[in-house]
Formats: structure tokens, C-alpha cells, sequence
């Protein structure tokens, strides 16, 4: 017969045995050694932190770092609401110190420790966070009645302000052997969404694990049915934080093929990488075993199973539990850690080419060959544009004179230069000078239009590239216009004339002298002398015709060889005045493109040092931030050398 203990909040039998048992999860027995092997590498993870300035790593780690070196194993029991948790907390102890029942609930934490003599307070904390400690002033701990521990609670909690709830935890004692270890029990309210939500119950069980500064989750879920989806993810979830889980399928007494659901559900757990061991019992055959004694019964209910469990980890917990806590807590923070640090480095490496410093190199080095190309272009269109103006100059010129000298046939054909060249020539003069003037002020325009032509060349970021001023036509038309000088024009004399008409009257005097002498006349008569006075007028007619064309002849000729000079001048000044031009627009454009040139120069070489500059630090932040990634590495390492440290 195994030896039991009772107490003051014991049923009417035997509890919990005293001698403890094989245990289902073998891998927590382990040799004895020292603790400072994971006790440096937790110091070393807290220290890694505080570099990276994760403060609240820091405190958290600090905060299970005195969890690990404190006697105490607190275990938290957790789950869905109706899965047997609190009545699992009374069997085991065999003591009514939770609140069940089908119309209420666990609405609090409770905390349930070893006391010599019950002891049973509601304790008001400071903060919702607060640890859940038995110290708190006599106003924030109302005591509870010990003969009736659960309903005292539960009125106690009824008569506090409804905002007061999350601040409030019960605080059990009772004198049990399985807890004089230092073993500690924590029921929990049910977490919300289980079984059919998890994201909800992750982030309470979470709250809960840490304000508990519990050691051990205990995962409460009845017979009957397998895990749910959503409670296997709050496992993965929880098995990041704790090294080994507790699923605890209770009622096994009400489920008729319960084995094959906990074979199923240990399973899901094993594919998804859940730490986790996996015990049936039932309190209802735990209770009755108690109450009547009967060991084998207790057997059947599972409970030696989960208290051999439960004594090996407090056993444990100094040297196995604490590597195996630390293991998957560097784990879990150096990859908390390592992440940021990777996204920085593939940051990096992708900002390499897109850096603000390389982006200005390249602009800069974009800008030197678009000045080259510029350069080209408005050396090319300046050269095609002078020559295609000279052309057109020489043409309008040409076409202007043209103009001229046929206005002045045209009036030599109907006039005689010896009449009207006093009022033909300053007509000429003016005629010329007002061609040459209208010609050249349109070389002028056509000399502003190159200019703005050939800065169009230039990009339009470079600004206003036009120079100042634009050399004009230097020449006067006025000194190119000379006046024309009559020619040696022919003059039909009184002299000329007589001797014109003398020389034709004789020819006309003998014709009709002969032809009269037929008569009998003599050779002069009448007749002769008129015929020879008709013949001589005639003549004389004749002549003054002949003298006048030649003298319009003689005039047209030299109008035109007087244009031809004045063109030939003004043709020379025009293409003189285009070369200047040239020259000019030739110079301050290559000057603009030097200081432009130099400008970007400069810029292309302050821009490469900043590019290499910023190359070099970028190389020194990836090399530091590939070698914190190593150190977190090596420390990772360490992590993982506990977990897998032999049993």
C-alpha cells in the first residue's frame, strides 16, 4: 500500500503518493553537471541584446533568467474553456482549490503552491503585469474561506469592480508533498477562440506565460475529439518559447475510443514540430481512486503518469530544463535577431547600385557624354547652318540687284539716258542702298536665329546658353553704294546733222535728178531739191534713232556693271560679316562647353570619390553586419549544442 497524505482541504481519502516513479518523457533525465555552461550562454544572449538594443529582450531574458535559478517549477495549466483544467488541479492535489463547474468558471489566475498550514487569499496587484507573488499590503489581500475555497473566490471576485479583474490572482496554499518540491500549479481562465480560432489564444497564452513566470506549459484538451487546428498553432506557438509542452487529454473516462484520438493528436503534434508529451487521464477516476483507496484505479486515471512527470522536471530543472529552456530561447532570439540584420544586408547589397552617391555618379557621368554628344551637334549645326546661310544671303542679294537692273532696262528702253540722268541716277543710288540694307538686316535676324538655333543643342537643364550679344553687320551699305557717273554718251550735233542730211539729200537729189532729166529737166530742179530735202530729213532721223539706242544701250551696260560691283562688294561684306559670326557664336560656345565641361568634370570627380566613399562604408557596414551575423551564428550554435546535449 502506497503511502498518502491528507489536509485541512483534502477529500476523505488518500491523495497524492509520495514516492515518485518512471516517467513518460525520458529525455528530461539528465546527468549532473554544473549550470554555469547555460547560465554563461544565457549571460551571453542578454549581452548580445543589449548591443542590438532590444531592451525588452533584455528584460524579458532577465526575467527568465531569475525563473531558471529560482527552486520553484511554476507549471501553467491552459486551455479551451470545459476542458477539465481546474478539476485536473483538484485531483492532483486532491484538494477542491479551483473553481468548476458547469455554470462557472475560472475567472482569475490561481496560484497554488506548498504552505505548511492553508492558506487561501485573493491578491489585488499593483498592474495588470505585475508578478504574481503572495506579497501584496493587507488591503490588496482579501482571505478566502479554507472550507470552501471555490465559492469564497468566487463571491470575492463578484464583489470587486469589473476594471479591478485583470489585476487580481488567487494565491492557494496547502501542505502537499508534490509541491513541497517546488512544484507550483497555476489555473488559468479558458483562452478565447480555442478550439476554432488561434490568434486570439496565442496572444493570451503568451500574456499569461509571462506574467506566470511560468517554467512549464500544461495544455489542457477532453477526450473524444482530436487537437484542433487552431490549438496545434498555439502549441507551435508555444513550443518556440518552452523547451517541452504537457498535453494533457482529459476525461478519458467519457470517450470511448480516446486512444485512437491521443495516438492521432500526438501525431499532429510530431508533424508540426511540437515538442510536446502527451498524457490521458481522467480526474473522475483519479477522485475515485483517492476516495477509496484504490491504487490500481489511481493507475487507470492516468495522474502517477503525470506526477512522475511533473517531479522529474522540478528534479530537473536546475541543470536539463534550464539547457533545454536556454537552448530554445538563444535559439528563438539570436533568429529574432539575425533577421533584421539579414533584411540590412540584402538591403545593402541591393542598394549598392541604386545608393544616392552611385546614382549621382552615373547622372554626372550621363551629363559628360550628353556634353559630348551636344558638342557634336552644335559644332554641326553651326557649320550647316553659316553655310546654308551664305548661300541664301548671296541669293537674296543676287535677286534684290536683279531687280534693280531690270527696272532700269525697262526705263532705258523707253528713255534717253542723255535726258533724264540726272533724275535716273539718285533713283539707282537709292534703289541699291535700300537693297543692300533690307539684305543685310535680314542677315542680322538670320544671325540671331543661328544663335538660338545652336544653343537649342544644349539640354534644357543647362539653362540659357545664348550669349549676350550677337555680332552684326559691321560694313555700311553706305560706303559699299557709290554714285554712277554718266557714261560717255554719243551726242547727235547740229554739225552731225547737217552733215547727215547733206549726205542723205544727195542721194535723193540725184535719184529724182536722173529720173527728172527724162523730162528734159535739168539734173537740180524743183523736184531733185524737194526729193533730196525728203531724202536728207530722213536720214537724219535715222541716225538720231540709231544714237539714241546706242546711248540706252551704253546706259543699260553700265547700270549693270555698276550693280555687278556694288553686288560683289556687298556680297564680300555679307560673307564677311557671317564668318565673324561664326567666329563668335564658334567661341562662346566652345567657352560654354569648357565651363560646363569643367563643371562636370569636377563633379564627376567629387561624385566618384563619393561613390567610392560610400562603396567603402557600405562594404565596412556588410562585412560588420556579416560578422554579427556570424557571432549570432557561433551564439546560436552554443544554443543548439544545449538543446542537443546528451541525455
Amino acid at each position: 500500500m502506497e503511502s498518502w497524505e491528507a489536509g485541512p482541504t483534502a477529500y476523505a481519502g488518500p491523495t497524492s503518493p509520495v514516492r515518485p516513479s518512471r516517467t513518460e518523457l525520458g529525455t528530461l533525465t539528465a546527468p549532473p553537471g554544473p549550470a554555469s555552461l547555460w547560465l554563461d550562454v544565457l549571460d551571453a544572449t542578454i549581452r548580445t541584446c543589449r548591443e542590438h538594443g532590444r531592451s525588452d529582450l533584455v528584460a524579458w531574458l532577465w526575467q527568465r533568467r531569475a525563473q531558471l535559478l529560482h527552486p520553484h517549477l511554476r507549471v501553467l495549466v491552459v486551455g479551451a474553456a470545459k476542458q477539465g483544467k481546474s478539476q485536473l488541479i483538484n485531483a492532483l492535489i486532491n484538494a477542491p482549490v479551483c473553481v468548476v463547474g458547469d455554470d462557472r468558471g475560472t475567472t482569475v489566475p490561481t496560484v497554488v503552491r506548498h504552505t505548511a498550514t492553508p492558506a487561501a487569499h485573493l491578491i489585488r496587484r499593483a498592474a495588470a503585469d505585475a508578478e504574481w507573488t503572495a506579497d501584496a499590503g493587507p488591503q490588496d489581500r482579501f482571505p478566502l474561506a479554507l472550507d470552501r475555497v471555490a465559492d469564497a473566490l468566487t463571491e470575492t471576485i463578484a464583489g470587486q469592480p469589473a476594471e479591478m479583474v485583470g489585476r487580481l490572482h488567487a494565491d492557494v496554499g496547502v501542505p502537499r508533498t508534490l509541491l513541497a518540491t517546488g512544484l507550483q500549479l497555476i489555473d488559468t481562465p479558458p483562452l478565447p477562440g480555442l478550439p476554432a480560432a488561434a490568434p486570439a489564444a496565442v496572444g493570451r497564452v503568451r500574456e499569461l506565460a509571462t506574467d506566470g513566470r511560468a517554467d512549464v506549459v500544461l495544455f489542457t484538451c477532453e477526450s473524444g475529439r482530436e487537437l484542433s487546428d487552431a490549438e496545434v498553432d498555439v502549441l507551435a506557438d508555444l513550443g518556440r518559447l518552452y523547451p517541452s509542452l504537457v498535453v494533457v487529454y482529459t476525461k478519458t473516462d467519457y470517450a470511448a475510443h480516446w486512444r485512437r484520438d491521443v495516438e492521432v493528436s500526438r501525431m499532429r503534434l510530431v508533424q508540426a514540430g511540437v515538442p510536446a508529451t502527451v498524457v490521458p487521464l481522467s480526474a473522475a477516476l483519479r477522485t475515485r481512486a483517492v476516495q477509496t483507496g484504490d491504487t490500481a484505479l489511481n493507475g487507470e486515471s492516468g495522474f502517477p503518469v503525470l506526477i512522475n512527470l511533473l517531479q522529474t522536471m522540478v528534479a530537473t530543472k536546475p541543470d536539463r530544463l534550464a539547457r533545454q529552456t536556454v537552448g530554445v530561447l538563444g535559439r528563438m532570439v539570436t533568429e529574432r535577431l539575425a533577421v533584421p540584420l539579414k533584411d540590412n544586408l540584402d538591403a545593402q547589397r541591393a542598394e549598392t547600385s541604386t545608393s544616392h552617391a552611385v546614382t549621382r555618379l552615373h547622372e554626372t557621368q550621363r551629363r559628360m557624354d550628353e556634353l559630348r554628344k551636344c558638342a557634336t551637334r552644335w559644332q554641326s549645326r553651326l557649320a550647316d547652318e553659316v553655310a546654308d546661310l551664305m548661300s541664301d544671303i548671296e541669293h537674296d542679294l543676287r535677286e534684290r540687284t536683279r531687280a534693280v537692273i531690270a527696272h532700269a532696262d525697262e526705263v532705258f528702253t523707253e528713255s534717253d539716258p542723255l535726258k533724264m540722268w540726272d533724275e535716273f541716277e539718285p533713283w539707282l543710288r537709292d534703289a541699291l542702298l535700300d537693297a543692300a540694307n533690307s539684305s543685310l538686316a535680314w542677315l542680322g535676324d538670320r544671325a540671331e536665329w543661328l544663335a538660338r538655333a545652336v544653343a537649342a543643342e544644349f539640354p534644357p537643364e543647362l539653362g540659357d546658353v545664348l550669349p549676350s550679344w550677337v555680332p552684326g553687320v559691321q560694313e555700311s551699305a553706305q560706303e559699299r553704294v557709290t554714285g554712277l557717273d554718266s557714261p560717255q554718251i554719243e551726242r547727235f550735233t547740229m554739225t552731225q546733222k547737217v552733215f547727215t542730211g547733206l549726205r542723205g539729200s544727195y542721194g535723193g537729189v540725184l535719184m529724182f535728178g536722173l529720173a527728172t532729166s527724162l523730162a528734159g529737166m535739168s539734173l537740180i530742179n524743183p523736184i531733185s531739191l524737194g526729193g533730196g530735202a525728203l531724202f536728207g530729213g530722213k536720214s537724219i532721223r535715222e541716225e538720231g534713232r540709231s544714237l539714241l539706242k546706242r546711248r540706252q544701250a551704253a546706259a543699260r551696260v553700265a547700270v549693270r556693271q555698276h550693280v555687278d560691283e556694288i553686288f560683289v562688294g556687298l556680297a564680300k561684306d555679307a560673307k564677311d560679316s557671317m564668318r565673324r559670326i561664326q567666329r563668335a557664336l564658334r567661341d562662346h560656345f566652345t567657352a560654354v562647353t569648357e565651363d560646363l565641361q569643367e563643371a562636370i568634370v569636377e563633379s564627376l570627380r567629387s561624385a566618384k570619390a563619393d561613390a567610392e566613399r560610400d562603396l567603402s562604408e557600405r562594404e565596412s557596414r556588410a562585412r560588420r553586419t556579416e560578422q554579427e551575423l556570424i557571432r549570432l551564428a557561433a551564439l546560436q550554435k552554443q544554443a543548439l549544442a544545449l538543446l542537443q546535449a546528451p541525455a
